[in-house]
């Protein structure tokens, strides 16, 4: 179907959702607010659609002027003809991306697993900071967050943490974050002044709902156990702390940070719930992303997506090629909103690309 075609089945689609809403307005309440919804859905798209095509039937009636007989007609024309074939690209640009297939995930809310990775004990910092960071980044972003579970290591450290994010489209942003961290600096015990590299792996998990994912109770090992700090010393009298496993796929969550058994379980049911989504999301994904080059987007925690160089104050995504010498404004959560802004960007070029309209 080539895009002239596209734009006339839209808008004949349009007629029909008017003509319904006229129609079946007093008759049938359920089909005039299905109706409704579509068509204010579709309006601003009509609006692209409309400005279009008056651009185009404008080129036609200037192509006529553009060979007039009054030399003044003929260059004004001329001018106008230049000014809106540089409109009409940008303009069935902007019709396209509005068209492009919406991640029905995007409006959600999402659980941000950080786990240290390779490095020992300057993993674990670095997992950390990058923890602090989106913490910040949700502030920068007027988000609200919330601290689900950590796990601290020996020296100030976090072995693995995961933390809920709340707010407007938080999923189409930080989805992209997903993946594998490696920073680069001189440590602080190390008297050689050698840069060591370590890493660390972000999960973003959209936060399901129990529409969307069903847990039945009898698929659940559930073990309470006496919560315990770093170093195993103990931290409740109470077994508080609560073990969930999921049998059929082995999915294990472990709460323990909350004094409460209940409030435990609640935290560790909504983790799990998440990663079971994640789990059926990245199957759909597989199966719908086949024939894309690119990677961005999949969520695949074994790609190396992003370094941070502190001796230089250099952050690069290799993704997308973009360096941004101003790693304190990154890890402060001000300056990652570029890099969410040029992942975005390119996730939707590539998109276009794919010739998928």
């Amino acid at each position: 179907m080539s895009f002239a075609e596209k734009l006339e089945k839209i808008a004949e689609k349009f007629r029909e959702l008017e003509k319904c809403i006229e129609e079946h307005g007093a008759a049938d309440q359920q089909v005039f607010v299905q109706a409704s919804k579509e068509h204010s859905r579709l309006a601003p798209l009509m609006v692209l659609i409309s400005e279009f095509h008056g651009l185009q039937g404008e080129l036609e009636d200037l192509r006529v002027l553009a060979c007039d007989e009054d030399e003044n007609i003929r260059l004004m024309a001329e001018a106008d003809i230049k000014r809106i074939e540089s409109e009409l690209p940008k303009k069935e640009n902007e019709i396209k991306i509005m068209l492009l297939p919406e991640d029905e995930d995007d409006s959600k809310d999402v659980i941000v697993e950080v786990r240290a990775g390779t490095g020992g004990e300057e993993a674990a910092l670095f997992a950390g900071d990058l923890l602090r960071m989106y913490s910040k980044y949700a502030v920068y972003k007027g988000w609200s967050s919330e601290l689900l579970g950590v796990s601290d290591s020996s020296y100030g450290g976090v072995k693995e943490a995961s933390v809920s994010i709340s707010g407007k489209n938080v999923f189409a942003n930080l989805k992209f974050e997903a993946g594998v961290h490696r920073v680069q600096r001189v440590p602080e015990t190390e008297a050689s002044g050698r840069i060591h590299t370590s890493a660390a792996t972000v999960a973003v998990l959209p936060q399901a709902e129990e529409i969307d994912v069903q847990i039945d109770e009898r698929d659940l090992r559930i073990d309470v156990f006496r919560s315990s700090g770093p170093g195993g010393q103990s931290v409740n009298t109470t077994d508080s702390a609560v073990r969930v496993t999921h049998i059929p796929t082995g999915i294990v969550v472990q709460q323990q940070d909350e004094k409460s058994q209940h409030k435990n379980k609640s935290k560790a049911l909504k983790i799990l719930r998440a990663r079971l989504y994640d789990q059926k999301r990245a199957e759909s994904e597989k199966e719908r992303s086949a024939s894309r080059k690119s990677q961005i987007g999949s969520g695949d925690r074994s790609e190396r997506i992003r370094t941070y160089n502190f001796p230089q104050s250099r952050v690069t995504d290799h993704r997308i090629n973009l360096t941004l010498y101003k790693l304190g404004k990154v890890l402060d959560g001000e300056a990652l909103d570029e890099i969410v802004s040029a992942l975005k960007a390119n996730d939707i070029a590539e998109k276009l690309s794919e010739d998928l309209l």
